[in-house]
């Protein structure tokens, strides 16, 4: 099921309920970055829980999976970083953030594995999150 559809089943459900939410807002990414990398040991390389919040752990992944030839700058105070990875051909990664400070990374793949495997790389503001995905954010 579509994230539209069942965003949109969702309201209606609260609705119905007789409570009123206020649908995720679409965060737009600062900056993106992606790839593919054929060396899959590589892949162990992918930050826990998808997201990096200092400088430290974004070089080690820009260095690993070289990413960039320097390291780009991202402002730890006002972004976060997330990270989806898959074998499928193809990957997009979006954020949506709730009224309640919640960050959903949604990241969409093909189904059809390749050899090593695709990244996403997006920075995103860091106001008003909270969490990611319902976890507290890295330190």
């Amino acid at each position: 099921m579509s994230l539209c559809k069942w965003l949109f089943l969702a309201g209606v459900m609260f609705l119905a309920a007789g409570v009123a939410v206020a649908a995720p807002t679409p965060l737009k990414a600062t900056n993106t970055w992606m790839g593919s990398i054929d060396d899959q040991k590589l892949a162990k390389e992918m930050p826990e829980n998808g997201v990096i919040t200092n400088a430290k752990d974004f070089e080690k992944l820009v260095k690993a999976w070289k990413v960039a030839d320097r390291v780009p700058e991202v402002n730890f105070d006002k972004e976060i970083v997330l990270v989806a990875k898959t074998e499928g051909s193809k990957l997009t990664l979006n954020a949506l953030l709730d009224e309640k400070g919640d960050l959903k990374a949604i990241g969409l793949a093909t189904r059809d594995l390749r050899p090593g495997f695709r990244y996403v790389i997006i920075s995103v503001p860091r106001e008003g999150v909270k969490t990611v995905n319902g976890k507290e954010l890295p330190k």
